[in-house]
Formats: C-alpha cells, structure tokens, sequence
C-alpha cells in the first residue's frame, strides 16, 4: 500500500506536464473568448483551473518536505481547494474570472519558455549568480563561482571557507523570473495603453530584480558564514522545517527572505496600480476567490475610480451593462537562493529532486 509521503512524491514527478496542460487551456480560453465563443471558453478554462490546482498540490512535497520551506509548502496546499472554487465559481457563472485566467496564461507565456530552453535559462541563472558575487565582494568578500549542483557556474565560494563546506548556488527561482512573470501577466491581461502597461511592467521588473539581487547577497552570506547560529535559532528551525536543515539558511531564506518577499510584493502591486489602475480588476477577481466576497480594491487602497480610462474603464462600469470581461455592474445583468542539492528551477523535475551530497555539508 502506497503510503500518502510516498504518493506525494510519486505526484510531483507530473508537475511539469500539469503546469504546461493548465497553461494550455489557459490560453485556449483566451484564444475563444477573444473570438467571441465564451461559452465555449469557459469549461476549458474551468479544467485549467483544475489543472492549476492539482499541480500545486504536486509541489507539496518538494517544497515542504525536500526544500524545507513551511511558507511554501502551506501556500502549494491552499492553491488546490482554491482553484477547485475557482472552476467552480466559472462554471457557476462568474465569468470575470476569465481575465484571471489570462493573466495566468500570459504568466505561463513570460515563465515557462525561459525554464525549459536551457540555453536561455543558464545565462539567466550564471547572470544573476555573478551580479550576486559582485555584490558580496563589494562588501569586501573574496568569493568566486564554482559549479553548483545544478551544473551551472552559480555556487559561491568563499577563500576564507573551506571549499566543500556549506555553501548556496543559485537556480532559476533566485532570479526573480517568478515575480516578474506575475506583474507580466497582470499587465498584459488587462486592457489598457500599451505604454502604461509597459511603464508598469518595467517598473515592477527593475525593482524585483535589485531587490532580489539584495536577496541573494544575504542568504549567500548568511548560510555559510552562520549568521543565525545558536540553539534559539535551532530550535526555530527544526520546529519548522525538521531535524534535517541548515539553521543559517533556513532563518536567512525560508523565514527572513520569503517574508520580506511577500511585504516587498505588496508594495511593487501598489505601485504597478498606480501606473496601470487597470490590474485592480483581476486582483479584485482573486480577492473574491480567497473572500467569497466583493472587494472594491480600489477604493480600500485610494486608487481614482477613473484615471485615465483606468480601472472603472477596463471594468466597464462606464456604460452599466456586462464588460467585455464579464463583470457585471449595477445597472447591468447579473496572480531563489538555494542550498545545494536543491532544485535548479521553479519547476522541479525527477532529477532535481534527487539529494545532493552538499545538502550535508
């Protein structure tokens, strides 16, 4: 009998074929909604959502039990009875949820091509990894790369550390490719000027990747110089991630990092609604999905109702009929550093699940 750990880890090895079907009806949906066939669309998208949500489930087990991240693991075990909600809500007749969808899609567009051609991928990570080093050695550490589990030149290495000592390399979640494909799929999704959208899009990505790029510096700095040492910090760490993780790294990047992340997140979305009030709008769709309740984002943040055909315009509410993303008005009708021996993507395949021998260094 096939114990539920067991069944866990024999589910993540279809994560990537379900990322890529859930992307697939995704932007099929799209394609039928713009040609005027909703009615056709919305089941598609509906089995996306199904899609979406079982592949988050799938990646319970990475995250969780291999990687070590609670906050992650946590958030892979939401997604699935949300996004369940989510078809349902679609098939029930919310089918403003669409632009969710799209925005999903145009997420998959930005992300999944990167992680799949490797060739574009290891510039992106040895890139990344380099601009991290130069950081470091700005603070007066004489560190260099050497190649890390993933293969790619991206493991710093440190002369004032024994060179098979615990260190971290980065992979493709440590480039900031996840965030910036999730402002890249908002603003793309919603319908508004292109040079807003633009202006947007670049904004959120320049300030993801500096900030990232801090990131990077401090848990590469942090796990293997011992920063979080010490029994309070153990006893913080094997509590939440178990007996078997680095104490350094796991304060520094599971618990510091990843919350200062999701802070940093929030402020970068404030910012891009202020130059692109149009994203309110599957927001305020992703808020219902997590409120079962209507949200006026806008107004709970002080974003003009109206700015520049903005939110309101995107939404329709001009003219009180049903918008062309089916949101209904009142006069109408009723979206990283890594230890080694960890993944080398945000889409881990068999192989990146295997442990390395440096995990316990």
């Amino acid at each position: 009998m096939v114990s539920a750990v067991g069944f866990l880890e024999a589910l993540g090895g279809y994560s990537t074929p379900l990322i890529w079907l859930s992307i697939l009806a995704f932007l099929a949906g799209a394609v039928l909604e713009v040609t005027d066939r909703r009615s056709l669309a919305v089941p598609i998208v509906a089995g996306g959502w199904i899609l979406f949500g079982v592949y988050w489930f799938s990646m319970f087990h990475y995250f969780y039990v291999e990687f070590g991240s609670p906050l992650e693991g946590v958030l892979s075990l939401a997604a699935l009875p949300l996004s369940l909600y989510a078809a349902y809500l679609l098939l029930d007749g919310r089918d403003s949820l669409l632009v969710v969808s799209r925005a999903i899609a145009c997420m998959g567009l930005i992300y999944l091509p990167v992680a799949t051609i490797d060739v574009v991928k290891v510039f992106l990570i040895e890139s990344v990894a380099q601009q991290s080093a130069w950081g470091m050695e700005l603070l007066g550490y004489d560190v260099w790369l050497t190649e890390g589990a993933n293969g790619y030149d991206s493991r710093f290495t440190f002369a004032s550390r024994p060179e098979d000592s615990y260190g971290t390399y980065i992979v493709l979640a440590c480039t900031g490719l996840g965030s910036i494909s999730i402002f890249g799929g908002l603003t793309a999704a919603v319908q508004a000027p292109l040079r807003r959208k633009l202006g947007g899009f670049i904004a959120a990505t320049g300030i993801i990747y500096v900030l990232n790029l801090f990131r990077n510096i401090f848990v590469g700095l942090a796990a293997p110089f011992g920063w979080f040492g010490g029994p309070r910090f153990e006893t913080i760490a094997t509590t939440l991630g178990g007996g078997d993780v680095h104490t350094s790294f796991f304060i520094s990047h599971h618990l510091i990092s990843q919350s200062l992340s999701v802070v940093a997140l929030i402020a970068i979305t404030l910012i891009v609604i202020r130059l692109v009030p149009e994203v309110v709008q599957p927001l305020e769709e992703v808020l219902y999905v997590l409120t079962n309740s209507e949200v006026d984002l806008a107004a709970a943040i002080g974003q003009p109702s109206s700015t520049a055909g903005g939110a309101d315009a995107a939404r329709g509410t001009g003219d009180g009929g049903a918008t062309g993303d089916g949101i209904r008005t009142a006069s109408g009708d009723p979206d990283d550093v890594q230890p080694d021996g960890g993944s080398d993507d945000g889409v881990p395949t068999d192989a990146s699940r295997r442990p390395n021998a440096d995990d316990d260094a």
